[in-house]
């Protein structure tokens, strides 16, 4: 199980990235029903961590204007695994998507300080 903070409104859970060359790393994060994909880290955050760059993407923003934006793999601990994951370079704060959710139950007491669970669906 995976848990995490509802901080203004915004579920939060801190994920562990494993950047090359250096020591893990947690970064808080909100999850983002909205967004279907794994991960996004703000530029220079993928900058700063030297995560692999992997291609350009055409990326749909939630107003439907679309954007090109970068693909780099990262490797997070999520519920005691590691994967690889792909990460957009985007945007100003970490979101993780649905699809790091896919098969997980999620869970938010929408109050302040409230509860955020992710757990495996069996």
């Amino acid at each position: 199980m995976i848990s995490g903070t509802v901080i203004g409104l915004q579920a939060r859970m801190g994920i562990i990235l494993y950047p090359p060359h250096r020591s893990e790393v947690e970064i808080e994060c909100v999850v983002d029903t909205g967004f279907e994909g794994f991960l996004t880290l703000p530029p220079a955050v993928v900058t700063d961590l030297d995560l692999p760059y992997v291609a350009p993407i055409d990326a749909n923003l939630a107003d439907n204007s679309r954007i090109v934006t970068n693909v780099h793999q990262g490797i997070v601990l999520w519920n005691g695994v590691q994967r690889v994951i792909p990460v957009l370079a985007l945007g100003r704060r970490p979101l993780i998507g649905t699809a790091l959710l896919e098969d997980y139950h999620l869970s938010v007491d929408f109050c302040e300080g409230g509860t955020v669970l992710v757990d495996e669906i069996l």
